[in-house]
């Protein structure tokens, strides 16, 4: 037994209710812990292979707890089994599998000895080869049965052949030659197609382990009629478990289904208003909201309406009245909470997946693009190299409107200077030299070569040097005059 000690020091947890959880129908012993539950009661639950289980009589007082091996009384032999439960659990769990007072019990041996457990494993060993073989002997006997499972007893003098069939089968003949081939004890058992998906075991479709594996013992037949109740579409791949047959948990929640359809108006009424009439469509029965068309083939015009005011309209047209409209105009809905974290969605992880693929997609599609537009502009380039500077026309200027605006540049003492002089040198010149100056294009002068502009700000200093120097001269004569 492990014990983990609890952080304040106050106590101890005991695991010894909880139970390897491969075996089928585990059972939590709950009482476990508390001090003289097992010497109350000298019964003991013991399972062995898959689902089968069996109540024996702890007659030695052996101390016993759950996960124990033990040899148990069997006809003839004995058998091998594991402790599943002790205490005062087992008479409930007696009186659930409908264990009459006066049956007969067995009793326990001992525990397991390493002589018992090198047979147990020995007969184990032939399950599956005798299962195999089994098969083809009722083929050839022309039976139409379905052996699904073997199981040998501890000491591998009994063979228990589990089958499966739809009809009365005579398997006399069988049992004479399932003997002499295999040299055992036969007993035949017939099971459920439910009740062999309980001992084969799986998930189920809500992700959990299968009833029939887990707690179930007890199979209640399923009809159609309880998918009817809840509104679920009666698909038969949907509605059907792992065995083939309806799902045994379409019957858990018949019951409240059943009580709140009660509260709703019946399919067959429809109701008067002064745009129409509207007719029913479907329902949500738990929520007690039920959705009308005015049509009756298809989703027309819906109205969805709480039960309470479908009940008002019918009284309505009853005294020969009809409102103006389906739904309560003095009716506030409540708000609706969000599912701001979308825990409700079922494409909630659908949506993080599209995203990126767009992200890709928008990705691959950029390079292409980039790369398309390449041949078409070199060509353009290179045309535009070819020919002299002097000779370049407008067309093949980029225009204005597609050019990034350009930063403002600081403005230095030397450049106002220059433009000051550049302002006298225009106010002192003739018409005829104004004439005589070509038109300066704006566009031409930006797009010149870098080693061309530099020569012209250097001669553009000069001539303002020369022209503030004969200025200032004018000046001073004009002074003297």
């Amino acid at each position: 037994m492990s014990k983990f000690l609890l952080k304040n020091g106050s106590g101890s947890l005991c695991c010894k209710g909880c139970g390897r959880q491969d075996n089928k129908l585990n059972t939590y012993d709950w009482l476990a812990d508390i001090p003289g539950n097992a010497e109350e009661q000298d019964m003991v639950e013991v399972q062995f292979k898959n689902t089968r289980k069996g109540y024996y009589k702890n007659s030695n007082r052996l101390p016993l707890e759950k996960g124990d091996i033990v040899a148990v009384e069997a006809s003839p032999g004995h058998d091998i089994g594991t402790v599943t439960l002790t205490g005062r659990l087992v008479p409930l769990q007696m009186k659930k599998a409908n264990i009459k007072p006066d049956a007969e019990i067995r009793r326990v041996y001992r525990k397991a000895k390493p002589v018992d457990m090198e047979k147990y494993e020995e007969a184990k060993s032939r399950e599956h080869n005798t299962m195999i073989r089994s098969r083809q002997i009722a083929a050839d006997l022309g039976l139409q049965m379905k052996i699904g499972d073997v199981e040998y007893q501890g000491d591998g003098n009994k063979a228990i052949f589990y089958y499966i069939a739809d009809e009365r089968v005579d398997f006399r003949q069988l049992i004479k030659v399932l003997a002499e081939a295999f040299r055992v004890r036969i007993e035949m058992k017939q099971i459920g197609a439910r009740q062999e998906a309980g001992r084969i075991g799986g998930i189920g479709p809500c992700g959990r382990e299968l009833c029939c594996a887990t707690w179930m013992t007890n199979f209640v037949s399923v009809s159609t009629s309880a998918a009817r109740y809840q509104d679920i579409s009666l698909n038969p791949q949907k509605l059907a478990g792992q065995c083939a047959k309806l799902k045994c948990c379409l019957n858990y929640e018949v019951d409240a289904y059943v009580e709140c359809q009660k509260r709703l108006p019946s399919k067959e009424l429809t109701l008067e208003t002064l745009n129409g009439t509207y007719y029913y469509f479907k329902a949500d029965i738990l929520k007690g909201t039920i959705t009308y068309s005015t049509d009756k083939s298809f989703l027309a015009n819906e109205a969805t309406i709480t039960a309470k005011r479908a009940f008002e309209i019918i009284n309505m047209n009853r005294r020969g009245e009809k409102p103006e409209k389906l739904e309560d105009i003095f009716r506030q809905d409540n708000a609706r909470p969000k599912d701001l974290l979308e825990q409700e969605s079922l494409t909630r992880f659908d949506k993080s997946k599209n995203s990126k693929n767009k992200k890709k997609k928008k990705a691959e599609a950029a390079p292409i693009e980039k790369s398309g537009n390449k041949p078409a502009t070199q060509p353009v380039k290179e045309a535009q190299a070819d020919k002299p500077k002097e000779n370049r026309t407008r067309d093949n200027q980029p225009k204005e409107k597609n050019r990034p605006p350009q930063p403002k540049s600081n403005k230095n003492k030397d450049d106002v200077t220059i433009k000051a002089a550049e302002k006298q040198e225009t106010a002192g010149e003739s018409t005829e030299e104004k004439t005589q100056r070509p038109v300066r294009n704006n566009r031409n002068r930006n797009n010149r070569r870098p080693k061309n502009n530099n020569r012209n700000q250097d001669k553009e200093k000069n001539n303002s040097g020369q022209n503030t120097t004969g200025a200032s001269e004018q000046g001073n004569t004009n002074h003297e005059e």
